[in-house]
C-alpha cells in the first residue's frame, strides 16, 4: 500500500470510529489495529489523535458545505430554501458517519469544524440571500443574520432528530420544514413585539 492508500486508508476508519464512539473514545491503538498497522505510522501520517480528528472534520466540513452550495441554484428564494433543506438531509442519508462525526462533542481544542461552526457557515451564505429579499420587502436588512441563524438552526436540529428516527421520508420532512419557514417568513411583521410587552 502506498502511502497515500495508506493515508486514506487511516482517514476512512478514524472516520468510523469518531462517527461510532466521538473522540474521546476513540484511540490511536484502535485505528492502527483496525489498520493492521503499528502506532508509529497512525502518528507519522497524522502526528496523533488530533491530527487524525482535524483531517477527517476538515473534510465533513467541505463535502457539507459544497453540497448545500451546489445545491442553491434557485433564484426564487422559497426554492433555495427546500434545496438547502434538501441538501442538509440528502447529505446526512448518504454520509450518515460523516454527519455524526460533525454532531458528536469535539475536543476542546478544536473551535473550528465542528457542526456549530458548518451551520454557521451556511447561515452566513443564507445571509446573504435574505439581506437581499429583506431589502426588497422593506424589511431591515441588519436582521437578515438574526433570521438565517434562527432558519439554518430550525433546519439543523430537525436534521439531528431525522438521523435517528429516519421518518418520515426525506422529501417529507423538507416540505415540512419549508413549510413552517416559508409560511412563516411570507408573513411577517415589519416590526413584531411581544404580546405581553403590548399589554404593558
Amino acid at each position: 500500500m502506498s502511502a497515500t492508500q495508506r493515508r486514506e486508508q487511516l482517514i476512512a476508519i478514524g472516520r468510523q470510529l469518531f462517527a461510532e464512539r466521538g473522540f474521546d473514545a476513540t484511540s490511536i491503538e484502535e485505528v492502527a489495529s483496525r489498520a493492521k498497522v503499528s502506532k508509529p505510522v497512525v502518528y507519522e501520517h497524522f502526528g496523533g489523535k488530533e491530527g487524525l480528528y482535524a483531517v477527517v472534520v476538515d473534510r465533513e466540513v467541505r463535502a457539507l458545505l459544497d453540497r448545500i452550495t451546489t445545491a442553491l441554484t434557485a433564484g426564487h428564494p422559497r426554492e433555495l430554501l427546500e434545496q438547502a433543506a434538501m441538501a442538509l438531509l440528502g447529505y446526512i442519508e448518504e454520509e450518515t458517519s460523516g454527519f455524526r462525526v460533525l454532531v458528536r462533542e469535539s475536543p476542546v481544542m478544536s473551535g473550528t469544524g465542528n457542526f456549530i461552526s458548518v451551520m454557521n457557515d451556511v447561515a452566513h451564505q443564507v445571509e446573504h440571500i435574505l439581506g437581499a429579499e429583506f431589502k426588497s420587502r422593506g424589511y431591515d436588512p441588519k436582521l437578515a443574520e438574526l433570521y438565517s441563524q434562527a432558519l439554518v438552526g430550525m433546519v439543523a436540529l430537525t436534521g439531528r432528530w431525522w438521523l435517528e428516527v429516519r421518518k418520515p421520508r426525506k422529501e417529507t420532512v423538507a416540505a415540512h420544514l419549508v413549510n413552517l419557514a416559508w409560511n412563516g417568513l411570507s408573513h411577517l411583521e415589519a416590526k413584531p413585539t411581544l404580546i405581553t410587552a403590548r399589554r404593558r
